[in-house]
């Protein structure tokens, strides 16, 4: 039977978050109720709420989350009641174009939940990323839950469904940051900052983080940067080629998604090199270059979804990193706030003060 919880909505474009009871079905074919434990506050849900990525309003916020499972329904086998899942938005169907021809982590028709979490007087609630997590229980799609060693904590495991995963994506699969390889990383907020680390993991040997706020800066050299440039007071360009023997680096990272960051990516990486942009620009944001140089400077120019991640695949892994010491999560989290706290949580992460504040439910 349906349960009534208490969970965040943004009511309307612009306006404050709010803290209402919502009414969770029971789940029905190839759905799951998950218990929420922790879900990070991402700027992807400050979107949602300013209206920049749909009008579907009342919007569930909350994405970045991990929990429990409490009921599945019909046809599930996946994971059962008990599980410690990491939620996820993307999940494959296993048919569509891309999962045929082996590429599921570009999977083209990801799946969600059929049936709709409520407001109190029936009104349809849209989940953000199909997943909807501040609140005590959320109803997905059974494939949106990724079963994970319950050694972990959720404050830590739950940054992988989103952000960090963003991040580690766009180095490791995105980038293929190799051993050896020369890394910059334009811009080190969270997902920035995860860049950071997952070239550090991947064995880079120069890893230079750029940003403009010095305390950005120094996390990111916490987490493995070997450089830093201070893109206030400093050519980008130029200071990275300094620190690559002149070439510029071999895969550079645009976690910001300007136009001018963009084409810093662009000019500051060595002949062949890649460039990826995993921030997320706007619709009215364009970029002109010389079509020359975009042929005589050769490599790859790619964009970064989700960090090309395949849930099943990747979030165990990173799991099993996090609990060997290898990987560490826990740096990220600045703050463990309440469920009642997140516009204030909003305030913080506009104003730099955090990598992220996590709602602990």
């Amino acid at each position: 039977m349906s349960q009534t919880v208490q969970g965040v909505i943004a009511p309307a474009k612009g306006a404050p978050v709010e803290l209402v009871d919502i009414v969770v079905p029971e789940p029905g074919p190839g759905e799951a109720v998950v218990k929420v434990d922790a879900c990070g506050v991402c700027h992807t849900d400050l979107h949602y709420r300013e209206g920049g990525i749909g009008n579907e309003f009342p919007y569930l916020l909350g994405h970045e989350a991990a929990g429990v499972v409490e009921s599945v329904g019909g046809g599930v086998d996946g994971v059962e009641p008990g599980d410690l899942v990491i939620l996820n938005w993307r999940a494959v169907c296993g048919q569509c174009r891309a999962c045929s021809r082996g590429r599921p982590w570009y999977c083209f028709d990801t799946f969600n939940a059929q049936q709709k979490m409520t407001l109190d007087d029936g009104t349809e609630l849209a989940p953000a990323l199909g997943i909807g997590a501040f609140a005590a229980k959320t109803l997905v799609h059974a494939g949106q839950c990724t079963k994970v060693d319950p050694a972990v904590p959720a404050t830590a495991a739950g940054l992988l469904g989103c952000g960090v995963m963003a991040g580690l994506g766009a180095a490791i699969n995105t980038g293929g940051v190799e051993r050896g390889d020369t890394v910059a990383v334009i811009g080190c907020g969270g997902v920035g900052a995860a860049a950071v680390a997952g070239a550090h993991l991947a064995g880079a040997r120069r890893i230079i983080a750029v940003d403009i706020d010095a305390r950005k800066l120094e996390k990111a050299r916490e987490l493995g940067a070997t450089d830093t440039v201070d893109a206030t007071s400093q050519d980008v360009v130029e200071v990275v080629k300094e620190l690559t023997e002149g070439f510029g680096a071999d895969v550079v990272i645009d976690a910001v998604g300007r136009p001018e960051t963009w084409q810093q990516a662009f000019y500051a990486r060595d002949l062949a090199g890649t460039v990826v942009l995993v921030g997320v620009p706007t619709p009215q944001m364009t970029v002109e270059l010389p079509l020359l140089d975009v042929f005589g400077r050769g490599g790859a120019l790619k964009s970064s979804w989700y960090g090309d991640c395949l849930p099943s695949r990747d979030f165990p892994m990173l799991v099993d990193l996090y609990l060997q010491g290898r990987l560490p999560l826990d740096a990220f989290v600045t703050e463990t706030i309440q469920i009642g706290d997140v516009e204030a949580a909003f305030d913080k992460m506009h104003a730099g003060d955090v990598l992220r504040s996590v709602v602990v439910l």
